[in-house]
C-alpha cells in the first residue's frame, strides 16, 4: 500500500493536496489508490471504500483524550468517540494527514506518533442512514497540554483513565462511535501497557 518513501502507491496521477476543496483517496480492497472525491460527497448510504485515520491522545499522566463529535457533524452527531479522525489527502501520507489534522481538529500538536493497529478497516451505518467504508490506520501520540477543539468538530471532551473507557465502551457500545467499539479491544490488545489491560 505505501511505497518505501511511505507514499501512497499509484498516488503519482492524482490531484495535488493544495486543492482547495477537501479530497479523499478512494481505494480498491486491497488498499491501491484508484482515485479521489470531494469529502463533502463522498459519504451516502453507497459510501466507496476510502483512505482515513485515527488517532488516540495520551497525556504523561497516561490519560486518554475522548472527544464528543459536534452536533453539526454528518454522521454520529453529539456521539464520544476517539481523540480525533480524519482522511490524507492525494498525495499525503497517513502519518502527514494526522499531524496536519491535529491542529484543525483539537488546536494542538503531537508528539510520539506511533502507528498501532495499520491494517485497521471497517464499515459502519449511521442512524441517518450514511455509511462510513474506511481502511482506517489506527495511531497513538502523546499531547502535553489540553486540546482547543473547533467547535464544528469538537463538542465536548474529556480525559478518561484507559480502563474505565474500556469498561465504558464494553457497557454500553451504543453511546459509542463504531470505529471506537471497534478499535479499543485491538488497542488494548497491541498495547496492554497504555489501556490498563
Amino acid at each position: 500500500m505505501t511505497g518505501k518513501d511511505g507514499k501512497m502507491a499509484g498516488m503519482n496521477n492524482l490531484p495535488s493536496r493544495e486543492s482547495t476543496v477537501e479530497q479523499v483517496v478512494l481505494v480498491d480492497d486491497d488498499g491501491a489508490a484508484i482515485g479521489v472525491a470531494d469529502k463533502s460527497g463522498v459519504h451516502t448510504a453507497a459510501t466507496p471504500l476510502h483512505l482515513a485515520f485515527s488517532c488516540h491522545l495520551f497525556n504523561p499522566d497516561g490519560q486518554i483524550l475522548v472527544t464528543r463529535r459536534a452536533l453539526t457533524k454528518q454522521t454520529w452527531p453529539g456521539v464520544w468517540t476517539n481523540s480525533f479522525c480524519g482522511h490524507p489527502a492525494p498525495g499525503e501520507t497517513t502519518e502527514e494527514a494526522v499531524i496536519r489534522r491535529a491542529p484543525q481538529e483539537l488546536g494542538v500538536a503531537v508528539s510520539g506518533l506511533k502507528p498501532v493497529l495499520p491494517d485497521f478497516r471497517y464499515r459502519a451505518l449511521d442512524a441517518s442512514g450514511v455509511v462510513e467504508n474506511e481502511i482506517c490506520p489506527v495511531y497513538t501520540a502523546m499531547l502535553e497540554t489540553d486540546p482547543q477543539p473547533t467547535p464544528d468538530e469538537v463538542c465536548e471532551w474529556r480525559w478518561t483513565d484507559p480502563a474505565a473507557l474500556v469498561r465504558a465502551v464494553d457497557a454500553a457500545p451504543w453511546a459509542f462511535s463504531p470505529w471506537l467499539v471497534l478499535q479499543l479491544p485491538l488497542l488494548a490488545a497491541a498495547e496492554p501497557e497504555l489501556l490498563g489491560s
